[in-house]
């Protein structure tokens, strides 16, 4: 496969509360054939350690490739590597405000300016609430720098039954923003419409 084919994901997990957005995304992704260049901070790791029984070692092994957050030489905080862009899930305030500023003290940050800066898509699935003034002002800030922020608000039109169905169809809609539209139950169709007036005499 050439360079110019090739789709690649950057996808990092940070130490906010929902580390399962990060693995369920490595999970779909391998499932479509995209290469995922993963990034794991320790706060993640601890993270997970409370909120899961996934082991890093676990999640590690769903990625192409492991970069350490500390690698600021890894080939992704290069623009000239090629990516569809770049997926933070979850997002913790600490690395959208790097982001915001541009002050890029690790390799998730890091990768993610580079991202902005070419112009590449970059989603961050941001966990935190509430929010004060310093946390908005840091969403407009990378919003206008070219980012998404994307909370993971559970969409209950889509009647989930369990945190996976929540946890799914919310990566679901994220890939979406790639133009990676995965099969999603319970996507908005619409109300049913009423019946005329006319129809119901």
């Amino acid at each position: 496969m050439t360079e110019a084919a090739r789709k690649r994901m950057i996808v990092a997990i940070t130490g906010a509360s929902g580390t399962i957005y990060g693995i369920r995304l490595l999970e779909f992704l391998r499932q479509e054939g995209v290469e995922t260049h993963l990034i794991m901070s320790r706060n993640a790791q601890i993270a997970m350690a409370a909120e899961t029984e996934v082991k890093p070692a676990d999640v590690e092994r769903l990625a192409d490739v492991v970069h350490s957050n500390q690698n600021l030489g890894a080939a992704c905080s290069s623009g000239s590597f090629r990516t569809m862009g770049m997926i933070v899930a979850p997002c913790s305030i600490k690395t959208m405000s790097e982001i915001a500023t541009g002050v890029t003290s690790s390799l998730v940050s890091r990768a993610a300016d580079v991202a902005l800066k070419e112009r590449r898509r970059v989603v961050l699935m941001l966990r935190e609430t509430p929010l004060h003034l310093g946390h908005i002002r840091s969403m407009a800030a990378v919003t206008e720098a070219g980012a998404i922020v994307y909370p993971p608000v559970p969409a209950f039109y889509a009647r989930p039954v369990s945190i996976d169905d929540m946890v799914d169809y919310t990566v679901r809609r994220v890939l979406d923003l790639f133009d990676l539209h995965l099969e999603a139950p319970g996507r908005w169709q619409g109300l049913t419409p009423r019946p005329r007036a006319s129809d119901s005499e």
